[in-house]
């Protein structure tokens, strides 16, 4: 009958086999995560070590195609997972290609590495790899032209909260991308601290980086889901008189305008007229992000730098030195550039722009005290 109890001789073993393939499913999901198994978008090996499977079958196999499991005997290693996992990370850095499913083959970018044939080959090639890699990339684009967090936790929360990192993987994926840095020569000694070098807008002969990531194409990526309003400003703290005064037409309209909102300064015309602190404090109250121009420890910089601390706006600071920006905002994001540099303008057009976006996606970044 329709309603009588069903026989669950069978059903038990249905059951049974559900629960085991879900433990086998937990099992996988679980060791691909131990193992970076697919699961991490950046490479989980610094380039000095996925570069090893790389040579390996560049030395021993002519550079010719073969199977991963192949290539990992090839440098006398053992098959299991770990290796799987080093291979994964020599293709984020393109060391490796894919001729096929299953199968690799070195890139010219690891004989540029092996076997260099120019001066700059191997460095070259090392950039290219740790530019065009997955988040390494992009973080680094990030910090050009600035100092490192001297303290590793900003470092974390930055990577955790604007790159996706998994906050587990923090400090992992931390000492990739300074070992990458370091292998790729773009990290410099400067007052005691690390800063990240720009070499952005020079030439690929020059610096290796053909196939990174351009400024114009990391800008549109930095302003996904940023919302900018047709009447929103940005005010300019900086001195009027020149050299650096001529930088507001030449430099800070430009990125302001390349960041999509609308740049205001304090006219100089209206220093006589008694209302110049009336006019700054309507634009500081007024802005979505503020600039201010650091360099010369101008006394009315300074001055509007402490009424934005005061109504905790976001500020992008920008310097050509370390020594003209105060102690006690340090800690904040500072973008330095060297007018010695032939493409300073450049670069410092593209690096305003994009931490102005930054600063409205990310206002923590570049508040310089929190409200408490």
């Amino acid at each position: 009958m329709a309603d009588e109890p069903q026989d669950d001789a069978t059903e038990k073993p249905k059951k049974r086999r559900a629960t085991r393939r879900k433990r086998r499913a937990k099992k996988k999901k679980g060791e691909g995560a131990k193992h970076g198994g697919g699961t991490l978008t950046y490479p989980k090996h610094p380039i000095t070590q996925a570069l090893r499977i790389p040579e390996a079958v560049l030395t021993n196999n002519a550079g010719k195609d073969c199977t991963d499991r192949d290539a990992v005997k090839f440098a006398g290693l053992g098959w299991s997972g770990v290796y799987a996992t080093e291979i994964s990370s020599a293709l984020k850095y393109g060391l490796f290609q894919r001729p096929s499913a299953g199968r690799v083959e070195p890139t010219e970018r690891t004989r540029r590495i092996f076997r260099p044939q120019k001066p700059h080959d191997k460095r070259d090639a090392i950039r290219e790899g740790v530019l065009s890699a997955p988040v390494v990339g992009d973080v680094y684009r990030h910090y050009r032209g600035e100092n490192l967090p001297e303290d590793r936790s900003f470092l974390a929360n930055t990577v955790t909260e604007s790159f996706a990192v998994p906050r587990e993987r923090a400090d992992e994926f931390i000492t990739v991308f300074l070992e990458d840095l370091q292998a790729a020569e773009l990290l410099e000694e400067q007052s005691g601290k690390q800063r990240v070098m720009d070499i952005t807008h020079m030439p690929s002969e020059t610096t290796g980086v053909s196939s990174a990531v351009t400024a114009e194409e990391h800008l549109k990526k930095v302003s996904k889901g940023v919302t900018v309003g047709s009447g929103d400003t940005c005010f300019v703290m900086m001195p009027f008189a020149n050299p650096i005064g001529g930088y507001y037409s030449t430099i800070y309209e430009p990125a302001i305008k390349k960041a999509g909102l609308t740049p205001v300064r304090a006219d100089t015309d209206i220093f006589g007229t008694g209302k110049i602190i009336d006019q700054i404090w309507s634009g500081l109250n007024a802005a979505k992000v503020l600039v201010a121009e650091l360099t010369g420890r101008n006394p009315n910089v300074l001055y509007e730098l402490g009424l934005a601390h005061a109504l905790h706006q976001p500020v992008v600071l920008v310097s050509s030195n370390e020594a003209d920006v105060p102690f006690d905002v340090r800690h904040v994001r500072v973008i330095y550039y060297d007018v010695n540099d032939p493409f300073w303008g450049d670069k410092l057009i593209a690096k305003v722009a994009e931490n102005i976006v930054s600063a409205i996606k990310n206002p923590q970044e570049a508040i310089l005290f929190q409200k408490t």
